[in-house]
């Protein structure tokens, strides 16, 4: 059986499928057809349902639940991971000053702009971009702040940029809990032992590549976008951790929380009573 699989060529996510997608497991007569994109062009294919599997944004999840359903391996959730807003120079009274910037977002569905809109409900100004274009946006003044995600927080400071906030320390302030960036959906309609097996399969994946470190450092590098490799190991290290492997019981906790808190601004629509497989 063959099924499309959409990731990003971002480190964590490369770390996570090396071992699936060259067969340094076994994949138990599966086939995958991977196609690499961003966060939100990744949302983009899952919102038209183009994919059997992916990693998406949680906060794009919300809105596709009649086609998909969540995994409780290969995500990416922890602490001090969160989307960072950043500026050319500090912004005094950040809270006053929100609804007259401009800010550059990695996507109207992502996560990070889900964050946004609950610690500064009028910040309305925004730009969409790919999130590797908002350090630069902001240097160049075409916005002027940006929200980063990825390997962009390891980045700004040597260009300069200033951290207004981290929007992820916000959210361990507000909730207690690790902060849910992006999951893995997989098709509603395939079977259940199909859905299991491949949540088996990323769970091994990942196991796998703690194992081994070195089995996937070309394939990750390959994909990196010529990254210096202290940027690679750092995304990695700060990406992928246990809850990657599953989620368990606080992460699950920390996705469900979030889409309460979304629910109560009237940010997401209603979702089912079961949104994991």
């Amino acid at each position: 059986m063959k099924l499309t699989l959409g990731f990003s060529p971002c480190p964590n996510d490369t770390f996570i499928f090396d071992a699936l997608v060259n067969k340094r497991i076994d994949t138990e007569g599966l086939e995958f057809d991977v196609q690499l994109g961003d966060v939100e062009t990744l949302n983009t294919k899952a919102f038209n349902a183009e994919l059997d599997i992916t990693k998406l944004s949680y906060h794009a999840f919300a809105y596709m639940t009649d086609n998909y359903q969540l995994l409780r391996s290969g995500s990416a959730l922890g602490k001090n991971c969160g989307p960072i807003l950043i500026a050319k120079s500090q912004i005094s009274n950040l809270k006053s000053q929100i609804s007259n910037l401009n800010i550059a977002i990695p996507g109207k569905y992502t996560t990070a702009n889900f964050l946004l809109g609950i610690a500064f409900p009028d910040a309305k100004n925004k730009t969409e971009l790919v999130f590797s274009e908002i350090e630069n946006a902001v240097l160049q003044g075409k916005v002027d702040a940006g929200l980063i995600i990825h390997e962009n927080r390891f980045t700004y400071q040597r260009k300069g940029l200033k951290k207004l906030i981290d929007l992820g320390e916000f959210w361990e302030t507000k909730t207690g809990l690790p902060i849910p960036l992006g999951g893995i959906a997989i098709r509603k309609s395939l079977p259940s032992q199909v859905k299991l097996k491949v949540e088996r399969l990323i769970r091994k994946s990942i196991e796998y590549a703690f194992a081994n470190p070195e089995a996937s450092k070309e394939y990750v590098r390959w994909h990196s976008q010529e990254m210096e490799d202290d940027v690679i190991q750092s995304h990695i290290n700060l990406y992928v951790n246990n809850y990657s492997v599953n989620l368990g019981e606080e992460g699950e906790k920390a996705v469900k929380e979030m889409y309460s808190i979304a629910k109560q601004n009237g940010v997401i629509p209603n979702l089912p009573n079961t949104i994991f497989v």
